[in-house]
């Protein structure tokens, strides 16, 4: 029989130079989701990739002396690109897309004309407000405080030509779309969009940009480049092959099941992107799904606000495994989050740690130490269970009707507690039936502990099998463990009590999931912060050069001379002061304080020759007579600032007049 089809993508991401741990939110769910529905038997198709086109990217491209192209390239192939960051994640998407790909540029310009064949694109003039970094124009009543909606930044005055999509023409046909059926999910977006957008009457969308080049080119029309509308949101069917040969998939996948996306661009995918599949006379996806933001400090992750945090850190320290687990499990799925380091390892010390990881290393153990790494055969059943037994055989037995629900209302966090359920009855279950205790006379007890110990096994099986979409490498190692083979990994085996072979080989294998010291980790994530912090800093940074001019006259009335250094000290009570005598020339010491003690040390400075203003007037400092200045260069080095006194050749006569 032929499988189900289950197509499944997350939003195309906007490159930037600097990934955070929330890029990684989105994906790592769909990943989730698209291995939940591998497991149960669907032909799935997980899509996702990078929107490359903009003036953003145009800007600062322009800025890192580099074309567009090559700015995109070395952001998403790169090293800590966002192909990099995915397969640091383990995530398994079937296609990557990139709309700088041909095939997509060529299908999107005769998405367009189909559209203005149609009459559903016009040319006109475009006159609003418009947000640089997010490339969205908003009406005045749309702006907060005068500022852009979703980032919260200035808006500039814009005007240009541009093509617009009527999208006020399709506005009853969405408001039908949204409330009459679970297209947008949860339904707490819905009233959101209907109120904010539609209610105040939709206005005609612009969708081209003559601003800038960086785009694709209306082929009909030169000087116009595609505005992101199209441009991006019609990567859901040309990476199945719609209106190019790249691929012939989309007969076979579109309409798309879901689309998991962040609640910034639930405005675009809801209401934008239905019309236009409307104009193009093309089934809509089954769902949009519009998940909250990962917190930090109270506001959303934003390189911009340096709040960022370094999935490559978090995943050195703690596991792949354990940060994907993280996310799914701590933070309801249609809301926000509030992310802190101290609420990762809590999660991974008692979820992993003390509930699966003791489940397991217990387990594994006991039969280790009890039975060899083998139970016996006959172990599965006993003639007298008690109702400890029943009740854990029951409720694993009910756990995959019970995940599956979950998961597929999209609520991955429900189909994890629902799992922990589970591990944390068979952790009590272990205390209940005493398993050491029974080993005190084997002869007696031998086969009931086998019981107790088979019973373990196979609620681990099962767990592990449904935790596999979410921990797929650490969820292998398990399975090693307890002895299941592949034929008892599958979705089918998890509504299965007993698949588990008796005799399985049993190995206590390494510990999955350590304990984490957590004043210990917060220590060295700090420390690695803010290493990483000063590494992604200039080289160097000097001062900038002063654009106020000064006259030639005044400039000529400093009095700069060599000076030779006879004696240097510190001052005393005073961290920052060296005091130095000084032959100026004139037969007469002179004594100057400069604040480079923490650059210099007295001993190294006697004999060199150095320069100093020597007209300026005298002034105490720390009850001494400072009667001069030596001039020096700063600048900052990652993040650290540097001085060096000026030194001139030693062959420079002391008294000498620098001009």
């Amino acid at each position: 029989m032929e499988k189900k089809k289950f197509y499944i993508t997350t939003p195309i991401y906007y490159p930037s130079d600097k990934l955070h741990i929330g890029h990684t939110y989105c994906t790592v769910a769909t990943d989730a989701m698209a291995r939940y529905k591998r497991l149960a038997g669907y032909d799935v198709m997980f899509l996702t990739g990078t929107d490359e086109h903009g003036q953003k990217i145009e800007t600062k491209a322009k800025e890192a002396g580099v074309t567009p192209k090559e700015f995109v390239d070395k952001i998403v192939e790169g090293p800590q690109g966002v192909k990099d960051l995915w397969k640091l994640m383990n995530i398994s998407n079937d296609r990557f897309i990139r709309t700088t790909d041909d095939y997509h540029v060529a299908a999107v310009q005769k998405i367009f004309k189909k559209m203005y064949d149609k009459g559903d694109i016009y040319k006109g003039s475009y006159k609003g407000k418009y947000c640089t970094p997010c490339e969205s124009f908003w009406t005045e009543s749309q702006l907060v405080d005068g500022c852009c909606p979703d980032c919260g930044r200035p808006v500039v005055d814009a005007e240009e030509e541009a093509y617009f999509f009527r999208l006020s023409k399709y506005a009853d046909k969405v408001r039908d779309l949204l409330e009459n059926t679970d297209f947008l999910q949860p339904r707490s977006r819905v009233n959101e969009m209907v109120k904010n957008f539609i209610d105040p009457g939709l206005e005609d969308l612009c969708v081209s940009r003559t601003s800038f080049t960086w785009g694709i080119p209306v082929d009909f029309d030169p000087g116009h480049v595609v505005y992101v509308w199209v441009d991006a949101l019609f990567n859901y069917t040309t990476a199945l092959g719609f209106l190019n040969d790249q691929y012939d998939d989309y007969d076979k996948y579109w309409p798309a099941d879901v689309h998991f996306v962040g609640k910034e661009i639930v405005r675009f995918h809801s209401i934008i992107w239905p019309a236009m599949l409307m104009s193009m006379e093309m089934p809509l996806p089954k769902h949009v799904f519009g998940h909250g933001w990962l917190l930090l400090d109270g506001g959303k992750m934003s390189k911009s606000k340096g709040n960022v945090v370094d999935p490559y850190i978090l995943a050195e320290k703690f596991g792949v495994d354990a940060l994907r687990f993280f996310l799914m499990r701590t933070f309801p799925f249609g809301s926000d989050g509030n992310f802190s380091n101290e609420l990762l390892i809590q999660t991974i010390n008692t979820d992993l740690a003390n509930d699966l990881g003791n489940l397991l290393s217990r387990t594994t153990a006991m039969v280790g130490k009890y039975f060899g790494g083998q139970l016996p055969a006959g172990c599965k059943t006993w003639e007298n269970p008690e109702p400890f037994d029943t009740d854990l055989i029951a409720m694993a037995s009910a756990l995959r009707d019970a995940y599956e629900s979950q998961m597929e209302a999209y609520a991955p966090h429900n189909a994890l507690a629902e799992v922990f359920k589970v591990i944390q009855r068979a952790n009590k279950y272990i205390d209940e039936t005493a398993p050491w205790a029974l080993a005190k006379d084997m002869d007696a007890n031998g086969k009931r502990l086998a019981h107790v110990l088979y019973n373990l096994l196979e609620a681990t099986r099962i767990c592990g099998i449904l935790l596999s979409p979410f921990m797929p490498e650490s969820m292998d190692k398990l399975f090693v463990q307890i002895g299941a083979s592949a034929d008892v990994r599958t979705w089918d085996s998890a509504a299965v009590w007993g698949a588990l072979s008796e005799t399985a080989a049993v190995t206590k294998g390494e510990n999955l999931f350590p304990r984490i010291d957590m004043d210990k980790a917060i220590a060295e994530l700090e420390a690695a912060a803010e290493a990483a912090k000063k590494a992604s800093l200039p080289a160097i940074e000097v001062e900038p050069q002063l654009t106020e001019q000064v006259n030639f006259d005044t400039f000529c009335k400093s009095d700069f001379r060599a000076v030779k250094v006879k004696a240097c000290e510190n001052v005393k009570k005073s961290e920052k002061l060296l005091k130095f005598t000084l032959d100026d020339g004139t037969g007469t010491d002179r004594q100057i304080l400069s604040g480079i003690a923490k650059y210099y040390k007295p001993e190294e400075l006697v004999g060199k020759t150095l320069v100093a203003i020597v007209n300026l007037p005298p002034r105490k400092m720390m009850g001494q007579e400072s009667c001069g200045m030596l001039i020096s260069a700063v600048h900052t080095e990652k993040g650290e600032e540097k001085l060096h006194l000026l030194m001139v050749d030693d062959a420079i006569p002391a008294g000498a007049k620098l001009c």
